[in-house]
């Protein structure tokens, strides 16, 4: 799955800035609270279970208090064995010489955080419930690759996929993205969908910490989970606490009822800057902002309309205005990021251009201003997120450039929750109810685009919210997926890059950098952007 936000490796530090420096004699800040940790996003949510939520605040979440059979490293590879004892590759026969079967070997002794041991049976229930219709999952990309299951011990359990999938690491309960995580069968099995059950209020996992209460419009608060296997960590307690508004956030840093903020937009660094005892990292991203168009609807399915759309944003000024230069102007669905990264001519901002695009296709103004064809106005219904400022003063901008195009733009916000929510619960993004959306898309090191631009991904099978298809995509997406060597991909990745620059079913508006801003009392934190809660244990305050 993809990681959905409102509104890459750790190749460097971009920048770092640290103002103040706890209290006098190395003493914490009279503000900090011994061994606790209080952060927020901007955001509420909908679940604490990531098997029916793709919300990255959740996904963040449960890096600490989920099961995981592996994690991802300091520069966001999925290459720390969590719950498997060897992460699966071909040179240790983890992965078979035709890529076809893939083989788990499980830690013994573990235990979920309610005391009942973990094996096997969790990893085959966890996966048939991925792929029960029945549960409001995301997407099933990679996953219905798997038609068989053995189990040949309590320890052991081996997946026999249709065809060689080099994602599986990325995908198969790993924390690299908003992906499942495992379940525990003994608490589960006796339901036959996963949608609305308590236990997505409170999650049993096998993370360093466990879920102690959710406070609906307040708060959710973690504790060390004492049956951790790796031992306990040093945080006695993570408050996340649920403010929707970043303005919000933004005067709880100042009084520091809050330690952290992540992600930070880039519209607030300059106040976080001056405010004494903070450090702000900024690391490149995978994650990319964009506008999508819904491809069903009729008025979008005209290629010149979203390409005049695109000419008519100016995204240097965007950037410049509200992300004060700190993002990266990148043309590609791709991030720079990413290794697979191709660099596309750079679209510029042209508003004569746009209008003769639109002009020569047979888009005519009326009377009032607003261009119509064959019966269709072009009125554009703009889905976007409450409580960001910042995004508020991005789509005045984009009205007032479409508006020079005849084309009439009516905003509706809404909370990430809803958002966000499945397409069964009536989420917007999923449900398809716009015109045209913007937020952010997460990805992983393997830049694997199916589960967002192949033809078979529309949601609910999977989240290609613009509708997009492109059979010439298609099938270079799904073999890319077929090769687990890089060189291999490339040049499927290169052509899908600049066929959807071709095609536009969605204008990417930039490459993000991760922006974190913390209490410089908060030490051994080291995130990466792919999953920045991932290595805890050693972490304090």
């Amino acid at each position: 799955m993809r990681r959905a936000v409102s509104v890459g490796l750790i190749l460097a530090i971009a920048a770092c800035t640290k103002i103040g420096g706890g209290g006098s004699n190395g003493e914490r800040h009279s503000y900090t609270q011994p061994h606790v940790i209080r952060y927020a996003s901007a955001e509420d949510i909908v679940g604490l279970n990531p098997l029916t939520s793709t919300q990255a605040v959740v996904a963040n979440m449960a890096q600490m208090t989920m099961a995981w059979l592996v994690k991802t490293d300091e520069h966001a590879e999925p290459t720390v064995p969590e719950l498997v004892t060897e992460v699966p590759s071909k040179a240790n026969g983890g992965i078979s010489k035709d890529g076809k079967t893939i083989t788990w070997h499980l830690r013994q002794g573990v235990k979920w955080s309610d005391g009942a041991p973990f094996d096997a049976d969790d990893v085959v229930f966890s996966t048939n419930a991925v792929n029960n219709p029945a549960n409001n999952v995301a997407s099933r990309d990679g996953w219905e690759l798997i038609e068989k299951i053995d189990e040949p011990d309590k320890y052991t359990v081996v997946y026999h996929l249709k065809k060689p999938y080099s994602s599986f690491l990325e995908t198969f309960f790993t924390t690299a993205g908003a992906n499942p995580a495992l379940l525990p069968k003994h608490l589960l099995e006796k339901y036959k969908s996963l949608n609305d059950v308590p236990y997505n209020s409170a999650p049993i996992g096998i993370g360093p910490f466990k879920y102690e209460a959710w406070k609906r419009g307040d708060s959710v608060t973690m504790v060390p989970n004492p049956e951790y296997w790796r031992g306990q960590p040093r945080i006695q307690r993570i408050v996340f606490k649920i403010i929707p508004d970043r303005n919000t956030v933004l005067e709880q840093m100042k009084t520091h009822e809050l330690d952290l903020w992540t992600p930070v937009a880039p519209h607030y660094v300059n106040d976080l800057r001056r405010i004494a005892g903070l450090n702000i990292v900024m690391t490149p991203s995978f994650f990319y902002d964009h506008i999508d168009f819904n491809m069903s609807h009729p008025v979008l399915q005209d290629p010149a309309v979203r390409q005049a759309l695109r000419y008519a944003v100016d995204r240097k000024a965007l950037n410049d205005k509200i992300r004060f230069g700190i993002y990266i102007l990148t043309e590609s669905v791709v991030p720079p990021a990413s290794s697979y990264h191709v660099e596309l001519p750079s679209v510029p901002f042209d508003i004569a251009k746009a209008n003769k695009i639109l002009d020569d296709a047979g888009w005519v103004r009326g009377s009032d201003g607003i261009r119509a064809k064959n019966g269709m106005r072009l009125a554009l219904q703009y889905a976007s997120s409450t409580g960001s400022p910042d995004t508020d003063t991005q789509l005045l901008l984009i009205g007032g450039w479409w508006k020079q195009l005849g084309i009439e733009f009516t905003v509706h916000r809404y909370l990430a929750a809803v958002m966000f929510a499945p397409l069964q619960n009536g989420g917007i993004v999923y449900s398809g109810k716009f015109d045209v959306i913007n937020f952010g898309w997460g990805g992983d090191p393997n830049s694997d685009l199916a589960n967002t631009f192949s033809c078979n991904r529309f949601p609910p099978n999977g989240q290609n919210d613009p509708r997009y298809c492109n059979k010439q995509v298609t099938a270079a997406l799904d073999h890319a997926q077929t090769h687990y060597g890089k060189t291999e991909r490339s040049g499927d990745l290169k052509f899908i890059q600049e066929q959807i620059y071709k095609d536009v079913p969605t204008v990417v508006l930039d490459a993000r950098r991760e922006i974190y801003a913390f209490n410089d009392d908060l030490k051994g934190w080291k995130p990466n952007p792919v999953a920045p809660f991932d290595s805890m244990l050693d972490v304090d305050i």
